[in-house]
Parts: structure tokens; sequence; C-alpha cells
């Protein structure tokens, strides 16, 4: 029986039709990208000091020192949570002394900003942490406010792909799309803000289902050839764009409320792609509805002047149609030996750290000296060469050396950020993007690196749940950043050293590039470092011959094989061989299954 891509072979792999997929379904990505990170703008915090109302009985000289000064990264700064007791120094106004002179300020009583708090409006006009004043006590609000975001991305993991399964690809990307888009728009009338936040987890759960769904699609439309272009180039790079057009929004719409409504538009205007793009065939085929499927086919084929044959799925053929089915394994299977423990438990420490390190960065980009849209704007661009120079990476050096190597260039340059005078702000920059870099270049390797290491009968489970710890990592990465609200080198030095131990750990991981994929237990390699025994783990010859065969063919043109296996990764993908009849049998905690 012929498969799927041989049926469909007189299509051709670039035609008009391709095209228009690729370019549409690339393009339903750009809103990931901004919506994704619009917190750092959304939810920025400007400077701001206690108010003290005007109709305060105070001299001129009182006013301007009714705030108490403190020591912030070597310089005294007005304090943002804390003024003097304004009953007090409206005595001592009224009396004729002057502060400083007659009164000695540090020996004054404070109270907290009961009257509110003034916000600078140098940078942004309004946020919510000035609509709700998230600042002082409330402070905790804010990260958990991007916390929560990731919560909504970390549940549209676990039913993005069993609604497309069930419903259809088309149906669930637009869908979602109008989730993410409503539901953004919603955001705009929030009364408060448990009600924006709330709302918040919702437009999280529809970010990550409609990148998912838009990569299920099209990977199951276009041929094999072109997969692998819309994996990288297509999906890593409009998804950067859509990250780089964020701080242009924002730049230009300073207002929280007007910069959410100019976020709606673009996915909006993606509503009208329901007409040109179509179900996927494979899934329609896996529901056994192949009239439709064969009708789409047909129109690609008109589209691309191409002649199709008068049938084009034989009916002895789809007689012997079976789909595939699933090898069901439990989460203990990760566990069920020592090695396999160890280098479960490993992985997971791994990803998450890897996680936070990323969107710690990501998430802390506009605080850093300088312009903050500007900074929001590099950030975003350095991804474009982190992910190439991870696919170029992979393609010909080992696994954990080049995942070490890039975690230590990370986490090494963010620790020297400490010992950058703090007028040299060009220099910390620099370093905060190559650390930027360094962390999502390892980051887009783990996917390959992760489904390696494991047998095939818990493959699948082991890359779903240690892509679940980076979901873990990015709920976490907000509080990172607020330690910076203490010392401005904290974050660095704290996501630094971690990234620095998680290298050091990648060491110890077994190598697994040219190995031929492990397909039992028992065939997995040794953790390096540890002398690991279990009774039933016997030693086989035959086995360490196969393993010190290297896999020649095919790698050189993709970064590894993983039989039928996709492999999707936060902002980027990398695209393997799939075969015979290739449908998307579900999504786990940011894992694709491809069957």
């Amino acid at each position: 029986m012929r498969d799927y891509d041989e049926v469909t072979t007189f299509l051709g792999e670039w035609g008009p039709f391709q095209r228009l997929i690729f370019f549409l379904l690339s393009a339903s990505i750009i809103p990931n990208g901004f919506n994704g990170m619009s917190v750092v703008f959304l939810a920025a915090a400007p400077e701001h000091r206690c108010r003290v109302p005007d109709t305060a009985n105070l001299s001129r000289a009182w006013r301007n020192h009714s705030i108490p000064l403190r020591l912030l990264d070597g310089r005294e700064v007005p304090h943002s949570c804390r003024r003097y007791r304004l009953a007090v120094i409206a005595n001592f106004s009224a009396l004729g002394l002057e502060p400083g002179r007659d009164v000695d300020l540090e020996q004054l009583e404070q109270e907290s900003c009961v009257d509110g708090w003034e916000f600078s409006q140098d940078i942004y006009l309004s946020t919510i942490v000035t609509e709700w004043s998230l600042v002082c006590e409330d402070d905790w609000k804010t990260p958990l406010t991007s916390s929560l975001f990731f919560v909504g991305v970390l549940l549209g993991s676990f039913v993005s792909g069993q609604l497309s399964d069930r419903f259809g690809r088309k149906s669930i990307l637009f869908a979602t799309m109008a989730v993410q888009t409503g539901f953004s728009f919603l955001q705009i009338f929030s009364i408060n803000w448990e009600m924006f936040t709330v709302l918040f987890v919702i437009v999280g759960m529809g970010q990550i289902s409609n990148y998912v769904v838009a990569f299920i699609l099209g990977t199951e439309i276009l041929g094999k050839s072109v997969r692998i272009i819309f994996s990288t180039l297509g999906v890593c790079t409009f998804f950067a764009v859509g990250y780089m057009l964020l701080p242009l929004f924002a730049y230009f719409i300073r207002d929280w409320r007007m910069l959410l409504l100019a976020l709606t538009v673009p996915g909006v205007l993606c509503l009208p792609l329901w007409w040109f793009i179509p179900e996927s065939p494979r899934w329609l085929i896996s529901q056994r509805r192949f009239s439709e499927a064969e009708s789409i086919i047909q129109k690609a084929a008109k589209m691309n002047n191409i002649a199709a044959p008068r049938v084009i799925f034989d009916p002895m053929e789809l007689q012997e149609l079976k789909l595939p089915g699933q090898q069901k394994v439990l989460i203990l299977d990760l566990f069920r030996t020592r090695n396999i423990a160890t280098i479960t438990i490993m992985s997971l420490l791994l990803w998450m750290l890897t996680s936070v390190g990323y969107f710690a960065l990501s998430l802390n980009a506009p605080n850093l000296h300088g312009d903050a849209y500007l900074n929001c704007f590099l950030s975003a661009l350095i991804e474009v060469p982190a992910y190439i120079t991870a696919w170029l990476l992979l393609r010909k050096l080992p696994r954990r050396y080049i995942i070490a190597g890039v975690l230590f260039l990370g986490g090494g340059v963010l620790l020297l950020i400490q010992f950058v005078p703090a007028d040299y702000n060009f220099l910390s920059i620099g370093l905060v993007m190559l650390g930027k870099f360094g962390i999502t270049s390892a980051f887009s390797m783990l996917y390959v690196f992760t489904a390696e290491l494991y047998p095939t009968p818990v493959r699948n489970m082991a890359v779903g749940v240690t892509s679940m710890a980076s979901r873990v990592g990015s709920i976490i990465a907000p509080y990172f950043v607020y330690l910076g609200a203490y010392n401005r080198v904290l974050p660095y030095i704290v996501m630094g050293s971690l990234t620095v131990f998680i290298g050091i750990i990648t060491l110890f991981f077994p190598e697994s590039f040219g190995m031929t994929l492990p397909e039992t237990l028992e065939q997995m390699e040794k953790v390096k470092g540890f002398i690991i025994k279990n009774a039933h783990e016997q030693p086989n010859e035959e086995l360490q011959r196969v393993k010190s065969r290297r896999v020649q063919s095919a790698r050189a043109s993709v970064p590894m094989h993983l039989g039928n296996t996709t492999v999707l990764t936060h902002g980027c993908v990398h695209q393997f061989r799939s075969s015979l009849n290739l449908n998307v049998r579900g999504f786990y905690g940011g894992f694709i299954i491809l069957a």
C-alpha cells in the first residue's frame, strides 16, 4: 500500500498551493510572538513615589523633602513606598523650621503611601501597575500576572492537541485564534487586576494552542522537504517577527488599553484566512473522510496547474488502511531503572532551568539601562541567529558538548555583568544579549537531545514530561526578574549561576550523536561519571557493536531522525522525517506526537 506522500507526489513540493499555505500559516504565528511577551509593557512599573496632597499645608522646602532617600545601586534615590509622616512635617512647616538645618530628617517618623502614588510618565503613560497601584505592598501581583499567563500556556498545552485530534486542525486553529484575540480584546475593559489576570490565563491558553495547531496543520499539508523549511524559516522567523513588532507597537502606543487594542488587530486580520487555509487531508483520512481529502487535493492540483489523477485514493488501498496504534506508557516508566531515573531527573532540571533563563531574560529586557523599547527589540532579534546557530551545531557536533558549551557561554556572560561599572550600560546590555543568545540556542536543542536519549517505548512520554518542566520554569521565571527590585545585578547572578550549574550537569549525560536510537530501556547509554548497576541490566556485546555504528544516512540533511516523530520547541521547531499516513496523534506538555 502506498503512503500519503507517495500518493500526492504529483502535486510537487513548492507550487503556488504550497507557497500559499506556507506563508499564510507562518503569518498566523505573528500574533503569538507579541502576545507571548506583551506583559513586559502591559505590566511595566514606572518610577513612582508617595503622593503628597496639594491640600497639605507645606512650604516649598518641606514639600521637596517630604520623601526620604534610600540607597539603590550605590546612589541615593527617593523612596518609592515611604514618606515622612505628613502631620509631623506640616507642623514643622507651620513653625517655620527648615528641613536639614533645623530638623534632622533621619530622625523623622515615616509612614506608608496612604494617599497613593505619583507615577512617572516619561516612558509609559499608563500600565496595569499605574492603573491599579500594583506597587509596594501589592508589588507581588506584577510577577504573578506573568506567571498566571504561563499557567494558561501550560493548560493550553494539555488541551490543544486533543481538541485538534477530535474536531480537526482548521476548526481548532481558528477557534483558538479567536480565543486569543477575543479575550485580549476583553482585557481592555478590565475593571480590576483580578479580572485582567483571569482573562490573561485564557489568552495564554489560546496563544499556545493557536501556535501548536498552526504548526500541526502546516506539517501535515506540506511535503517532506518543505516541512523542514516551514519548521525553521517559517515558524521561527515569523514568531521572532511578531516578538520584534511588540516594542514597535508599544513605542508609539504608551497607554496599556490602547496597546492591547492595537495588538488585537493582527488577530482580527487573520480571521479571513479561513477561506484560504484548507483542512488537513491527512486528518480527514484518519477520520475516514476520504472524499473531502480528495477534494482538497484536487483543488491543490488545479492551483498548481497540474492534472490530477482521476482517482487519487484507490478504493482497495483505502480498505487496507489501518490507523497506527499508540503504545500505552506510564510516567513511572521514566524511573523504572536507576540509570533512566537519573537521566530523567537531570533532564527535568535541564529543561526547567534553561526555561527560567530564557523567559527571565526576555521579561527583564525592558528593565535594562537605556531605551526599554530598543532593548526588547534586541532581545527578540537575537533569537534568529540563536536558532540558526543551534540548527548548524546539531548537524555536526556531539549534543552534550554543544549544549553545555552554549550554556556556559550564556551563564558565564551573565555572571560577568556584576563586574561591569554602572556607567558602561552598553556593555551590560551586550552581555545580556549574548547570554540570551546562548540560552536560546540551548533551549532549541533540548527537544532533539532528549528524544535521542530515550528508547522508543517512552520517547514521547519523556519529551512530553520534560517539556512540561520547561512550562514550570516559565511560571517561576517572573520571580527572578522580581529580584531586580532589591539589587540590579542579583537576577543575573542567580540566573548565571544556575545556567552554569546546569551546563555542568549536561556533561554527565550520555552522548547520543551518531548513535543508533535505543529501542529498549536496557539499550540506553549510561550516565557519565556514575556507576549504576541493576540486577536485571546485563551487558550486551551485540548492543555495544550497534551503538558504535554511526548513523550516516539522512543526518547530513537534517539534525536527526526520530522515525515518524516531529518535534516542536517553544519558539522554534525542528522537523524530522515523517512517513506513512502522517497524522498527529496528540500534544503532550508541549510535545507533538505524530504517527
